[in-house]
């Protein structure tokens, strides 16, 4: 585009073709906001003091998930938290670092969405300064509903208004749908918006790259050792075709790298997590990059239902994810389905 207009105006022309109302404007202006603040802080590094755990010396901070926190894991979540609170154009908010929802407080007035999010996806690549992202997701406040509670938030996510995710790497990008095609937007810091770069990405539909950690292979269920098995026997094996792995293990970097160019990530169903379920949240992660990845053409599946299907129990719960090219998706899901059907 030779004269990329801005997230404004292209939320303001959303709202002219009545795709959004100016509540859900408001709403995706003022997380782009707080993302904006996220990308100093995770700019400045080591200079800002942001890097290494959070909590007492010696003592990291666990969190909802068991897991250790980073210092940005906090202060990204206030941040989100604080960006939200005011603003009127929300009912409610749950997070990844929170154990449950939060109802928008007194005296705030509350709105009609309720906003889920992940406020530092990847935080184990911080320290190593490698690109990490915010992801996001909106739903309608159930009708009648003054003060949300935990199963409120309980929908599949083709219930989404929006979902988006804000990637903090060599250069800071929004890559967005409001239900009409991914788009993707790219941080002007001099002028300090976000600028429309590229309009309706689009998924390659075949691949021949694919993601996974390829740590875990030995914990694989039957159908996914086949299926990579055959990826990584290339040209000579039934797939006629070699095929590139790459791994970044920090989602939203691989996934941005899935719109961009095209690839499969799945984080299968595994013997570590089976009990929980899988790896990934699915509210917090599999719905928002699975409604992307569908509004760019792509797939998205937990290896047996697709993804935005699912209808949620908890507000943590995880699932297997396989999502990308759809060729390639759908090819992933039926190993597993054959696989189901001959061992019923």
């Amino acid at each position: 585009m030779s004269q990329p207009i801005s997230l404004t105006r292209y939320l303001i022309e959303e709202e002219r073709h009545g795709h959004i109302n100016p509540e859900l404007r408001l709403l995706v202006e003022v997380v782009a906001r707080a993302c904006k603040r996220i990308s100093i802080a995770v700019g400045k590094g080591a200079l800002g003091g942001v890097l290494g755990d959070a909590g007492e010396a010696g003592q990291a901070s666990i969190n909802v998930q068991g897991e250790a926190q980073k210092k940005l894991d906090v202060l990204s979540n206030e941040i989100l938290l604080e960006a939200n609170a005011w603003g009127g154009h929300l009912a409610g908010l749950a997070s990844e670092e929170m154990t449950t929802s939060l109802p928008i407080p007194e005296p705030f007035p509350r709105g009609r969405y309720l906003l889920l999010f992940d406020p530092l996806d990847g935080s184990s690549n911080i320290d190593v300064n490698v690109s990490v992202g915010t992801i996001f997701s909106v739903l309608r406040c159930p009708d009648g509903v003054s003060e949300p509670r935990d199963e409120d938030f309980l929908q599949p996510g083709t219930a989404q208004v929006a979902a988006g995710y804000c990637i903090y790497g060599p250069s800071t990008m929004l890559v967005l749908t409001v239900g009409h095609g991914t788009h993707a937007f790219t941080l002007d810091r001099e002028v300090g918006s976000f600028m429309l770069t590229t309009r309706g990405m689009r998924i390659p539909e075949e691949t021949r790259e694919f993601a996974v950690n390829m740590s875990n292979q030995r914990f694989w269920e039957p159908p996914m050792q086949a299926y990579i098995a055959d990826l990584l026997a290339g040209k000579d094996g039934p797939r006629g075709k070699d095929f590139n792995m790459r791994w970044v293990a920090s989602m939203v970097a691989d996934v941005h790298r899935i719109l961009t160019r095209g690839g499969i990530f799945s984080y299968p169903l595994d013997s570590k997590c089976a009990a929980k379920g899988g790896k990934l949240r699915l509210m917090y992660e599999a719905n928002p990059m699975s409604l992307l990845v569908e509004q760019a053409g792509g797939a998205a599946s937990t290896g047996r239902q697709r993804m935005l299907e699912v209808v949620p129990t908890s507000l943590h719960q995880r699932v297997p994810v396989f999502l990308g090219s759809k060729a390639e998706v759908d090819i992933a899901v039926d190993y597993h389905l054959r696989h189901d059907a001959a061992h019923g």
